[in-house]
């Protein structure tokens, strides 16, 4: 689920760029949000899914799914959204905990694919 071409290639910035008029500020700032929230999004997801609680963990990956396609990781909404609904309707569960836990592992290189998109904003300051 998890297109390891994406992990080695820069983030996709387009939907953001649009979003935002192209302003590199605006895309700065989402990209700050997104570093804050998402590892609490998928900490929230970690504990319902801990819980065996699925009806929150749907929750919670619902609540997530949208950030990763702000920054051109579509796989990765897929996958949440895999999660998302398998926990809803009571499908597979046994298989969320090994998805969130690859899901978690590709988040270390898209924080680092954020900073380096960052940092090529910040430039255009």
């Amino acid at each position: 689920m998890i297109n390891p071409a994406k992990s080695n290639e820069d983030l996709d910035l387009s939907y953001l760029r649009e979003m935002s008029g192209d302003s590199a500020e605006f895309m700065i700032e989402m990209l700050d949000t997104l570093v804050e929230q998402i590892p609490i999004y998928l900490e929230d997801l970690q504990k319902a899914v801990d819980a065996k609680d699925w009806k929150a963990a749907s929750e919670f990956a619902h609540k997530v799914k949208p950030t990763f396609y702000y920054v051109g990781r579509e796989d990765i909404r897929d996958y949440v959204q895999v999660i998302e609904r398998n926990a809803k309707e009571g499908i597979d569960v046994e298989k969320i905990p090994a998805a969130l836990v690859e899901i978690k592992q590709e988040l270390n290189i898209i924080l680092t694919q954020v900073a380096k998109s960052k940092t090529e904003l910040e430039a255009q300051l």
